[in-house]
């Protein structure tokens, strides 16, 4: 019997070993939840005043402070880290709520977040300033870019849509109403496409009118015809679609001069135009001429989307332009338009001058991750903006049958905009599979 009850209790602990191991492999999430929170939860709480110390993030008590411990506690004068005000656990990581002592800033969390990756075990620490004075250490307890899961609390809302996962574990999020021009940059098979997926099924499901630029024929774009207000597959098309949209756009400058407003959405609900979001495929193809008198249509096309992403923001008019690459080796008016499309996501790039074009004017420090980015793991990209803030993120794989799909179901949401009636794309009626036939076959007989 006591043979019996020791091979049990050893099969038991192999059983237990071997399904940690699986699910550290497998579900990681359910690894972290068991194992991973619990040790380093105790290994931060055990270890956070010397992590500190040794990291240089402790700075000299105030006086008073260091009066009280001489001469009433009579102990050493300690040097004081950032008081920790919470700390929760969740299914990716662990959520730490700093105070920052007098002569701490964020900055230098953040030039020490390596160190304190490595200190506490954890596979990334990222630091958000939430107010002042006060800082989240967000920890990331495993790779959650390995297999992107995005939380089911993420839909499009608004105009804001949920396009991939961050490397903390929440939503990358794609707000027009606070970045309204973006620029998408990658090499072939980077996931830039699957990008702008996810992206426009997202957009499907809002109340807004989108419009299409795809100077590859369509090859793209004509996919989501049921859901475009308007596309353009060639150069001359866009040239004469983006004239409508600079016209469209001082009409409604009108209506705000009318009201004495100065953005579109301070206008009553009623009276508020439908917002338009205009998707260039490749940028590059507009701005490429291939005779002298391609450069008329050339400057017609350049002039009309820099007066767009200067202006167009606030009467609802936003861009979301995707391309290869975006040098002044394009010509006159290629960095004027790109120093205006203030979001930027930068996918895996043949070369280091491409990620800077994206991202040396508004986050130098992420240009070395995005030169950086592996083949094997498509769709990984940096995403930045104008503060200089940035994060490594993750597309959810999403097939262009998906996005279609998408579109077709929401087609009703096509608002009447009776100027993009002649670009309208055309949409092929669905004819249904022939079945089998319902008449009995009567044989023939002599």
């Amino acid at each position: 019997m006591t043979d019996l009850s020791t091979v049990l209790e050893t099969t038991g602990a192999l059983a237990g070993a071997g399904g940690l191991g699986y699910a550290k492999v497998y579900a990681p999430r359910v690894y972290w939840s068991l194992v991973g929170l619990p040790v380093t939860w105790g290994r931060f709480t055990f270890t956070y005043r010397s992590t500190m110390d040794v990291c240089g993030l402790t700075v000299q008590p105030s006086r008073l402070r260091a009066f009280l411990a001489r001469n009433i506690a009579h102990t050493a004068v300690q040097p004081v880290p950032p008081k920790v005000r919470h700390v929760r656990g969740t299914s990716t990581g662990l959520r730490v709520t700093l105070r920052l002592p007098a002569g701490l800033e964020p900055a230098d969390l953040v030039a020490a977040s390596e160190r304190l990756r490595h200190a506490w075990g954890v596979h990334s620490v990222t630091v958000t300033e939430t107010k002042p004075g006060h800082v989240e250490l967000r920890m990331t307890g495993y790779d959650v870019l390995r297999r992107v899961r995005m939380p089911r609390g993420a839909r499009p809302e608004g105009l804001a849509v949920p396009v991939a996962l961050r490397e903390d574990g929440t939503p990358s999020i794609r707000d027009y109403r606070q970045i309204p021009m973006a620029l998408t940059l990658g090499a072939n098979n980077s996931g830039k496409s699957v990008y702008q997926r996810n992206l426009i099924k997202g957009l499907a499901k809002l109340p807004v009118a989108l419009v299409g630029i795809d100077c590859k024929r369509g090859v793209e774009h004509s996919g989501y015809a049921a859901r475009l207000s308007a596309l353009a597959t060639t150069p001359d098309d866009s040239a004469s679609l983006l004239d409508v949209l600079v016209g469209e756009m001082e009409s409604r400058f009108d209506l705000l001069s009318l009201h004495g407003v100065s953005d579109m959405w301070d206008l009553p609900a009623g009276l508020r135009p439908v917002p338009v979001i205009v998707l260039v495929d490749e940028v590059a193809e507009l701005f490429l001429i291939s005779s002298k008198k391609d450069e008329e249509r050339r400057e017609r096309i350049v002039t009309a989307l820099i007066r767009l992403a200067q202006m167009a923001r606030a009467v609802g008019i936003y861009l979301e332009v995707c391309g290869q690459r975006f040098g002044s080796e394009l010509g006159r008016g290629a960095t004027m338009l790109r120093a205006q499309l203030t979001g930027r996501v930068v996918h895996r790039v043949n070369d280091k001058q491409t990620a800077e074009m994206g991202l040396a004017d508004v986050a130098p420090d992420a240009v070395m991750t995005a030169s950086l980015i592996p083949a094997e793991r498509p769709g990984t990209a940096v995403a930045a903006d104008s503060s200089g803030g940035w994060t490594k993120i993750r597309t959810p794989h999403t097939t262009r049958a998906e996005a279609a799909a998408a579109c077709r179901e929401f087609a009703h949401l096509v608002p009447d905009f009776p100027a993009l009636d002649p670009y309208r794309p055309h949409v092929p009626v669905d004819v249904p599979s022939s079945g089998p036939s319902l008449v009995k076959p009567i044989p023939l007989t002599d």
